[in-house]
């Protein structure tokens, strides 16, 4: 990374937030550069109208979405949920967490999307302001040896989350930069509103209930080569 002309703009599609920078932030490497667009800030802790400000350097500019690392929070390493609320509101799930995929169809990793709610829960009000989870799986075995007898069951990495926040302008593509026909084939794999979901340059993660996120990972299990992730595992069940 180098220093940008005026007018940059960083809109990465899902794959590279989770395959590139994700990996690379729970590795250790590359850090003082990607900080630079993606700093590591526990948002939760901080109103999502305050968090332009807070943006990488290179990203303090831009009006249309933020990107963070959020660190694992000590509830949730002692095996509670994570806490998503704060003095002014609170965060709330929308819809089903839903897989990201690369660009060869394999499954790397989960995405969540929420909804910023102003007041106290069940009475919050809702605003414009969303919010996409990014949680990464580990890397599959390179072992060309490997066989289906000992390929293990992919499992997330807990350690950090990826989350863009952006506002709802009510233009699909307000900030959607991927070409349209990247576009098509991201629903086409998801067989659904996945692209539509995906906004803000961000590929994938089609959302649906349980039994259709099972059927895709039926679907990707050959390109998988390392077993299919359990949708009873405590993922499905964030705050």
């Amino acid at each position: 990374m180098e220093e940008y002309p005026t007018g940059f703009r960083f809109y990465p599609t899902e794959e590279e937030l989770v395959s590139f920078y994700l990996h690379n932030q729970l590795h250790g490497l590359k850090q003082d550069k990607i900080h630079r667009v993606i700093p590591v800030l526990d948002i939760f802790y901080t109103e999502p109208w305050n968090l332009a400000e807070l943006a990488g350097e290179l990203c303090r500019e831009d009006r249309e979405q933020w990107f963070f690392f959020a660190p694992m929070q000590e509830r949730e390493a002692r095996g509670g949920r994570p806490s998503r609320s704060m003095a002014s509101g609170y965060w709330k799930a929308t819809g089903s967490p839903g897989y990201v995929y690369s660009s060869d169809n394999k499954v790397i990793g989960v995405k969540k999307s929420m909804v910023f709610y102003t007041g106290k829960p069940p009475r919050g009000r809702k605003t414009h302001w969303k919010l996409n989870e990014y949680r990464a799986f580990e890397l599959p075995p390179t072992d060309p040896n490997s066989t289906s007898s000992n390929i293990s069951i992919p499992k997330l990495i807990r350690e950090y989350i990826l989350c863009r926040v952006y506002v709802v302008s009510g233009i699909s593509r307000a900030f959607d930069r991927r070409p349209l026909e990247e576009m098509a084939r991201e629903t086409t794999i998801q067989g659904g509103d996945g692209a539509a979901s995906g906004g803000g340059g961000l590929g994938g993660g089609g959302r649906g209930d349980a039994s259709s996120l099972g059927a895709v990972a039926d679907d990707a299990g050959s390109s998988l080569q390392w077993g299919k992730p359990s949708l009873e595992e405590p993922i499905w069940d964030w705050d």
